[in-house]
């Protein structure tokens, strides 16, 4: 069974790998220096060992070659987080949607990346319609969250979260991003539920129709330090 100190240290370990390696990448976006990409790919090379040592399901060589194939050019390659849009969806018996994701076991209110061409509150209605079979309509954003620092995903990502309506529809888990989709009392939540100790009450409240106001990460005093 892994502690929660380990579980904290090898969350820090993969955000600095990914860190690392995204200004190594965004480095060789831009320079035109054969001096300067030996040393970024020397750091791409430290940042893979970190990810290693976190316990990755990757050999250094792979992972670092992976990375080299992801970079571009100028402003294309700056390397930035990717975008996730979630969904916090309730209905009128205060109950919460949940999924229970194929990729991990966990339990998470429906989410997925954004896709070009939508705006964001649009992601939200065509992810819990895809991954549930539920109607919704938007009520407000409610979230704005870090994925690698809450442990979410070991993809940097930018998780936006918005309140939802059940409007309509049926529950029906998409058949390869859910292994199960249900409502959920507050009392009655199944586990594992990712990181619901830091949206959770946010979550139930907003529900409630308290007026939460919009919940994000807080700067840290010393970024490197966890």
């Amino acid at each position: 069974m892994v502690d929660k100190d380990s579980a904290i240290a090898e969350i820090d370990l993969i955000r600095w790998s990914e860190a690392l390696a995204g200004i190594a990448r965004t480095g060789l976006g831009f320079t035109e220096s054969l001096y300067e990409r030996e040393r970024y790919e020397e750091i791409l090379a430290v940042a893979a060992e970190i990810a290693a040592a976190a316990g990755r399901r990757y050999q250094p060589d792979a992972l670092v070659q992976e990375w080299l194939e992801q970079v571009g050019e100028g402003v294309a390659g700056y390397v930035t987080p990717k975008v996730a849009v979630g969904a916090v969806v309730g209905n009128d018996k205060g109950e919460i949607l949940l999924i229970k994701r194929s990729d991990s076991g966990i339990w998470l209110y429906p989410t997925g990346w954004a896709d070009i061409g939508y705006s964001p509150s649009e992601v939200a209605v065509k992810e819990v319609r895809e991954e549930t079979g539920i109607e919704v309509e938007v009520q407000r954003l409610i979230g704005v969250f870090d994925g690698l620092r809450l442990g979410f995903t070991r993809t940097p990502l930018y998780s936006l979260v918005f309140l939802c309506r059940a409007i309509g529809g049926e529950l029906l888990a998409h058949p390869l991003e859910c292994d199960d989709v249900g409502w959920f009392a507050p009392d009655a939540l199944p586990e594992p539920l990712a990181s619901s100790n830091h949206w959770g009450a946010h979550a139930l409240a907003a529900i409630r129709g308290e007026d939460v106001g919009v919940l994000y990460d807080e700067p840290r005093p010393e970024v490197w330090k966890g």
